[in-house]
């Protein structure tokens, strides 16, 4: 249910993703566009299997910070130069805990404490078996936008 080949709806049907410049910012965008947290992972050469139909989506090329696909440069719908055995596919494992750059260190699972709501609070992460939190050296709102997506708020 968190991983498998990307597909995608445009103009009536169903497609699948060349993976000419596939890479993990452009699983990010997926798993985020799904409602997915975990580790991101790209897949090349058809991991999950070969689909059928038309290949709709070429050269895409993620940020990372894109909320759907169709934010993400990429070659125009139905442009593609590529088989089957290049389709797209991508892993969004929830078992590892879906990784940010906070404060120059790698953080694990993210929750919020001490806040009024479920929405706000200090920021924590888990990380090598305890929970500690994020000093704001260099903090700013693009670093909550990640907490926030992180946690599945928009």
């Amino acid at each position: 249910s968190f991983e498998g080949r990307v597909e995608v709806y445009h103009d009536g049907k169903w497609g699948t993703i060349c993976d000419d410049q596939w890479d993990d910012r452009d699983a990010e965008v997926v798993c985020r566009q799904l409602g997915l947290s975990g580790t991101p992972k790209a897949l090349s050469w058809a991991h999950y299997g070969q689909g059928s139909g038309p290949i709709l989506l070429d050269e895409v090329q993620c940020s990372g910070n894109e909320l759907s696909l169709d934010q993400c440069k990429k070659s125009d719908w139905g442009q593609q130069n590529c088989d089957h055995i290049e389709d797209a596919g991508v892993s969004c494992d929830p078992f590892t805990g879906t990784e940010v750059q906070l404060c120059q260190s790698d953080a694990g699972t993210v929750r919020l404490a001490g806040g009024r709501s479920p929405s706000e609070g200090r920021v924590e992460v888990y990380y090598n078996g305890d929970w500690g939190t994020v000093c704001d050296d260099g903090w700013t709102d693009l670093g909550a936008q990640v907490v926030c997506r992180q946690l599945g708020f928009r």
